[in-house]
């Protein structure tokens, strides 16, 4: 067996010699360029209103009617998780935390989407939750060695930091959605008690 770098080549199959760079490391670079790459295109339409997206002020408007509060902060917040998080996983920079903040925004849209049910076409959580479960994925993962954590020897990829992330990132998530779904339930039983009072 040959040395790569350091690693020792591996066979995947019988008779099959896996180069330094193995099929691994090619599906999780497709993985990681298709992920970050949608991520960080909505990212950027929140932010900058690129790709016909709604920038700051749109955003923050919508995120306000959707019940985050402020909206500004909050798609500011959302913005960075979608363009920061995408570009860091395409390049494969800082994985862990790249992808617990891309699976953030993810929950806190899906959130948004759930009462309609699963199914995109029905506006449903579908697609959160595809692109959520992706960026885990791949911070659980990791970014294989087609990627700059393997070239900076992984001090932004440290074991460690997979479920430091996760967990920091889950709580977080956790209090915005809470607070969010308070909120929305306090206003939909204050409208309808509104409603009874103008009958």
């Amino acid at each position: 067996m040959a040395d790569c770098d350091g690693e020792v080549e591996s066979t995947s199959a019988p008779g099959d010699i896996v180069t330094c760079y193995d099929r691994h490391d090619l599906g999780l670079l497709l993985l990681r360029l298709g992920t970050g790459g949608v991520l960080a295109a909505h990212g950027a339409q929140k932010l900058f209103g690129w790709f016909g997206g709604a920038g700051i002020e749109g955003t923050g408007q919508f995120m306000e009617s959707v019940g985050y509060r402020p909206g500004k902060l909050s798609a500011t917040a959302s913005g960075l998780a979608e363009w920061g998080g995408g570009i860091l996983l395409a390049l494969g920079l800082a994985t862990p935390a790249a992808g617990a903040a891309a699976a953030g925004g993810m929950a806190g849209a899906a959130a948004v989407h759930a009462p309609n049910g699963f199914f995109n076409q029905e506006g449903g959580y579908e697609y959160a939750a595809t692109l959520g479960l992706a960026a885990t994925g791949i911070a659980i993962a990791g970014p294989g060695r087609l990627s700059l954590d393997h070239a900076l020897g992984h001090v932004l990829d440290r074991g460690w930091m997979v479920p430091t992330a996760l967990g920091v990132v889950a709580a977080g998530t956790a209090v915005v959605v809470g607070t969010r779904n308070k909120r929305v339930r306090q206003e939909a039983e204050t409208g309808g008690q509104e409603a009874l009072f103008e009958d």
